[in-house]
């Protein structure tokens, strides 16, 4: 039985399954399996909390962006955003605009330029935003504790490596219809698919 988080088809728990179009089923595609897992939950959690924030998705990631560089003390410029976000300046303008209007975020000068502007979040997207993640931040960094000192250098390798796959990845081939153009195949190939060569 399958089951799905977020609408993207999960991996059934057999360990046999050929979801993956892997023919050996063994403990590094069950870290495939798991991570596939992870990110669907991520992709629903994003979706719920951009619902309850009544905002749209890019709106809760330009928040989340201008908070966590603000508790670095990094200044963010509408570039800096639009960079970080893969939209064009117009996006860029409306976007604070509209945050501005719901009193999310707030265009203050430029510290060290004149001629640009900083963007900076209000206490409201504080509250906000805390309201939402903060518990869920303590339950991940409490997984994250659990997991035994000497293995946790390994874990962020592998999770930084599988990053770095992603980054670099400029176009995947759509070979069924039915695939997750980072991870593969959603569900089992119809029998007698063949399977393709594994990278």
């Amino acid at each position: 039985m399958e089951r799905t988080i977020g609408d993207v088809a999960d991996l059934p728990d057999d360990d046999t399954s050929t979801g993956y179009w892997f023919q050996d089923a063994d403990s590094a595609v069950r870290m495939l399996r798991a991570l596939r897992r992870f990110r669907a939950a991520d992709r629903d959690m994003r979706r719920r909390m951009t619902a309850g924030m009544e905002m749209n998705a890019t709106d809760v990631d330009a928040l989340r962006y201008v908070i966590a560089h603000e508790r670095t003390g990094e200044p963010v410029t509408p570039r800096d955003l639009a960079t970080s976000l893969g939209i064009s300046t117009a996006s860029t303008t409306k976007l604070l605009d509209r945050l501005s209007r719901s009193g999310h975020l707030r265009r203050e000068p430029h510290p060290h330029d004149r001629r640009s502007v900083v963007v900076v979040p209000t206490a409201h997207a504080h509250a906000q935003v805390r309201e939402r993640l903060s518990r869920m931040h303590r339950r991940m960094l409490a997984v994250a504790e659990a997991v035994p000192e000497d293995s946790r250098a390994d874990v962020a390798r592998f999770l930084e490596a599988m990053a770095g796959c992603l980054e670099a990845e400029d176009a995947v081939e759509d070979v069924n219809p039915l695939t997750d153009p980072l991870t593969g195949p959603l569900t089992d190939p119809p029998e007698g698919t063949p399977a393709p060569a594994s990278r």
